[in-house]
C-alpha cells in the first residue's frame, strides 16, 4: 500500500443472499484517499455509498447474509481478512463513524460523559478519571461547546439535535484517528445548522490532519467540503475527480444530473438521464479522472 494514503479500496464486490439467490449491489469499487484528504463518495438512495463506509468499518462483513470480496487497505492491512475482534478494536480508535441522525447514534440512556468515557477507554482502558473530564471537556471546546460541565452531565435528549451533533463530531476525533466515515452529517438537521456543522468539521479534520471519507446524496453539500469526489450510481463508480472539475466539467451524464438536482434560485428543470446511451457506463468514462 501507497504510505501517502490512509485507505486504498481495490475490486470490491458486494453481494447480499435473499430469497430469490444473491443480489450484488457493489460491482468493482476502487477508492483512494490520502492522508488528511477529503474525499466525497456520492449518489442517490440505494446507489451503494452508504454500504460501502460500513465495510470500510468492517460492520458489514458481520452479516452472514453478506458477500464481499476485494481487498480495503487501511494503516497497511486488509480489513477485509482480519478477525472480527480487530475490526472492533480499530473502531473508535483508529477510524470513527459520523451518522446522520445524532439522536439516534447516541445513547439515550447514558449521560454524554459516560459515552465520552466509553470511547476514550477503547484507545486507553487504564485511562484516569481525571484524564478522561479533561480530555472531554477539551475536545467539546474544539467542536465550540463553552459550557462544557452541563453538556456532560446531560442526557442526549437533553440537548439540542445541532448542539448532539457537535457532540458527536467530538466522540469521533476524541481519540485522533487517522479516518473519519461521515455519513450524511447533518441532514436530520435544519439546512443552517447543517451549513455549520460542516464548516466545523472541515477546519477540525484540517486541524487534526484527519483523512475523511464524506457520505452525501448532494452534490451541493460537499463543495467546499471534499477534496475530491467520486460519483457511484448502482453500485459503479461512474466518475472520479478533484472536486473543482467535478463541479466545472461534469464528463457523465449521472454527475451532470446531480448537478442539475442542486436547488437554485433560478428554478429549472432536472434532466432526465439516458441510460441507454452507448457512453452511459463507458468504462472510460466511469474510470477517468476529471484531472487528466
Amino acid at each position: 500500500m501507497n504510505s501517502d494514503l490512509t485507505l486504498s479500496i481495490r475490486n470490491l464486490d458486494l453481494s447480499f443472499r435473499n430469497w430469490r439467490g444473491e443480489s450484488q449491489v457493489l460491482h468493482g469499487i476502487d477508492l483512494d484517499i490520502g492522508r488528511g484528504e477529503r474525499v466525497a463518495l456520492v449518489g442517490e438512495s440505494g446507489s451503494g455509498k452508504s454500504v460501502t463506509a460500513r465495510i470500510v468499518l468492517g460492520t458489514l462483513q458481520e452479516l452472514k447474509s453478506a458477500r464481499c470480496s476485494g481487498e480495503v487497505l487501511f494503516a497497511g492491512r486488509n480489513i477485509m481478512d482480519l478477525p472480527r475482534a480487530e475490526r472492533q478494536a480499530m473502531r473508535g480508535t483508529d477510524m470513527s463513524m459520523i451518522f446522520q441522525d445524532p439522536t439516534t447514534a447516541l445513547n439515550p440512556v447514558y449521560t454524554i460523559r459516560q459515552q465520552f468515557h466509553e470511547v476514550l477507554r477503547r484507545r486507553d482502558s487504564a485511562i484516569s478519571e481525571s484524564a478522561a473530564a479533561a480530555r472531554c471537556a477539551e475536545i467539546l471546546r474544539e467542536v465550540s461547546i463553552a459550557d462544557t460541565e452541563r453538556v456532560l452531565q446531560s442526557y442526549p435528549f437533553q440537548l439540542s439535535g445541532g448542539m448532539n451533533q457537535r457532540v458527536m463530531i467530538g466522540m469521533a476525533l476524541v481519540n485522533e484517528p487517522q479516518l473519519l466515515l461521515a455519513d450524511e452529517p447533518g441532514t436530520a438537521l435544519d439546512v443552517t445548522v447543517q451549513a455549520r456543522t460542516l464548516r466545523l468539521m472541515r477546519e477540525l479534520v484540517r486541524r487534526h490532519g484527519t483523512s475523511v471519507l464524506f457520505i452525501s446524496h448532494n452534490l451541493g453539500v460537499v463543495r467546499e467540503f471534499a477534496d475530491r469526489i467520486y460519483v457511484i450510481y448502482r453500485g459503479r463508480i461512474v466518475e472520479q475527480g478533484p472536486a473543482a472539475s467535478i463541479f466545472d466539467n461534469p464528463l457523465h451524464p449521472y454527475t451532470e444530473a446531480l448537478l442539475a438536482a442542486i436547488p437554485r434560485l433560478t428554478g429549472g428543470g432536472i434532466p432526465e438521464i439516458q441510460e441507454d446511451s452507448e457512453a452511459f457506463f463507458d468504462p472510460a468514462v466511469r474510470h477517468e479522472d476529471t484531472a487528466a
